[in-house]
């Protein structure tokens, strides 16, 4: 079993931030243990008949100058593109989400479709995993950047006052494509007044990643939360109907699918972008609920998962490199 100074759990955001800014100091025995076939997270897209629809993140702001520093090279490179908003634009990938994260993750060694099933500190420190398949991995150091509900399972004698209380709202997110155009603006984005227990809605035609027009309808956590037992044909039937005005008849709708995310949201947030656990504090912990103390949206978003991942990387080097 060959040691590897970092290892990551979860190739969302801030793994990659976290992976990214090791190397960027010179640390590359890193490896990023993903559960999904794609990294990304929530920077998520996928193809729906002949459409395409970003189906988790749709847009990022910016108020960090970490951030502005990057979204200027990443404007630079062709990634991202401004798509609306004013003080604070909102920018997107051009060819759907998940193309940005695999952008950044770019030359990272990635372990994809594999799901940590236990961790064990042995006496020595480090960090034996244990994947579902029985493959075993050892770590000087070990990040987590899965929701916390998650984190706290695979780390069952953990104690943290910070953590203890988190919980996630879910959200349900119904994709489907259209032969007709719809009434929603032209940037394809619309966020207010819209009907009961409906978030907000895309057309990611108008939005520019899909040569079709294919719809995403977010629903709030409210509304997914009482419905999270119900079945995927009853749930979209019944995002089709909140969002009838704006999807036109069913009859000019050619596909549709459904996309449960369990942990959307943290209804609480963590006031520090990362915690330190186990022995010598070779455990880090970090995700998009983990704020600066000086984030002014006070949020889980896109941003928040940046910093979060760049601060628990910055503090990963210390340790190695101290």
């Amino acid at each position: 079993m060959s040691m590897k100074e970092v290892i990551i759990i979860g190739a969302g955001l801030s793994g990659i931030m976290a992976a990214r800014t090791l190397r960027q100091n010179g640390i590359k025995d890193i490896t990023i243990i993903e559960k999904s076939k794609s990294v990304g997270g929530r920077l998520a897209t996928r193809r729906i008949g002949e459409g395409k629809a970003d189906h988790g993140a749709q847009f990022f702001t910016v108020r960090s100058r970490e951030l502005q520093s990057d979204v200027e090279k990443w404007l630079q490179s062709g990634w991202i593109k401004k798509w609306f908003g004013h003080p604070y634009p909102r920018y997107t990938s051009v060819n759907g989400m998940n193309t940005l994260a695999k952008s950044l993750a770019g030359e990272l060694s990635v372990k994809l479709n594999s799901t940590v099933s236990s961790i064990f500190e042995k006496r020595d420190g480090h960090l034996e995993l244990t994947l579902d398949n029985g493959e075993k991995l050892l770590g000087s150091h070990l990040l987590v950047t899965a929701p916390v509900p998650q984190t706290l399972a695979l780390l069952p004698g953990m104690e943290s006052r910070e953590l203890a209380n988190i919980t996630f709202a879910p959200c349900f997110v119904g994709m489907f494509t259209l032969e007709k155009d719809n009434i929603l603006p032209a940037i394809g984005h619309k966020d207010e007044g819209l009907p009961s227990g409906v978030e907000r809605i895309v057309d990611h035609h108008k939005k520019g990643i899909s040569s079709t027009a294919t719809v995403s309808v977010y629903m709030t956590g409210e509304w997914s939360k009482k419905r999270f037992e119900h079945r995927d044909n009853d749930i979209l039937r019944e995002i089709e109907e909140a969002a009838a005005l704006y999807l036109g008849p069913l009859h000019h709708m050619n596909d549709a699918q459904l996309k449960r995310w369990k942990y959307a949201e943290a209804e609480e947030v963590v006031r520090t972008p990362y915690v330190e656990a186990g022995k010598d504090h070779r455990i880090l912990i970090c995700g998009d609920a983990f704020l600066r103390e000086d984030d002014e949206a006070g949020r889980t978003r896109f941003e928040s998962a940046y910093l979060s991942g760049l601060s628990a990387g910055e503090r990963l080097v210390e340790k190695l490199k101290g």
